[in-house]
């Protein structure tokens, strides 16, 4: 396509391929289609690509430099993706009118992945922390206490729960199958003697949740209680 040879930013996106996250790696080009089959032959875990360019072709390296930075930041913050770039690095030099530029022009990216079924830039779970808010549960036992948020996708255990290292015997096969996952990914860590989030992370199920942070099978929907001690079935089923 004639766009191919304008400045661009792009995200190279891969299937979860046993992750728990699907891979995500940003950049930036003056020549978006040069770039790409640099990395179809350099790089093997994405099966696809989204591109970002301007209609007018008026997007310049020095947008794109930025945007590449900020991208990098704000998807690792978000934490949906495993940011295969490391490190966002330090901020471009960028004149004030040409930033105020670029962060319209993230924005209305922002939307556009997202309404293509990718949010890379959009957080797993509101920002309560490991306070239980009004929007947030609480599941607290021997070893072990975690916050966590039921959402449209799912159940997301916030960053910073703790999690009980044994497992019982009934349990152990999927929760220590994706335990090991978690731990391999950085999403888990070992800390004084319990398992702690390093980050939110989604479950497809409220029992999925417990069970990880129990470390036996629960019932999701009574364990994980709010503030006032309301079940999670209370509030969002029954």
């Amino acid at each position: 396509m004639p766009e191919s040879k304008q400045v661009g930013l792009y995200f190279l996106i891969g299937d979860h391929d046993g992750l728990e996250r699907s891979s995500l790696y940003i950049g930036q080009s003056g020549e978006v289609g040069a770039r790409l089959a640099q990395h179809h032959k350099e790089k093997d875990f994405w099966s696809r690509v989204l591109i970002a360019h301007s209609l007018t072709n008026s997007l310049t390296q020095t947008h794109a430099l930025f945007l590449e930075w900020l991208s990098i930041r704000e998807s690792a913050r978000a934490g949906r993706y495993q940011v295969e770039n490391g490190n966002a690095g330090s901020k471009p030099h960028t004149p004030a009118p040409l930033e105020a530029d670029c962060l319209e022009l993230f924005d209305t990216a922002r939307i556009l992945v997202a309404s293509l079924g990718q949010p890379i830039f959009e957080s797993l779970a509101g920002p309560g922390g490991h306070a239980v808010d009004e929007d947030g549960f609480a599941l607290e036992g021997t070893g072990y206490r975690a916050t966590g948020e039921y959402t449209e996708e799912g159940f997301v255990v916030r960053k910073g729960s703790t999690a009980r290292v044994e497992v019982a015997p009934s349990a152990r096969g999927s929760i220590e199958r994706r335990r090991k996952s978690l731990l391999d990914e950085g999403a888990l860590a070992l800390v004084e003697g319990v398992y702690v989030f390093q980050r939110d992370v989604l479950f497809g199920s409220p029992s999925g949740a417990s069970d990880m942070v129990a470390g036996s099978a629960t019932n999701g929907w009574v364990v994980w209680k709010s503030k006032d001690g309301r079940t999670l079935d209370e509030l969002k089923r029954s």
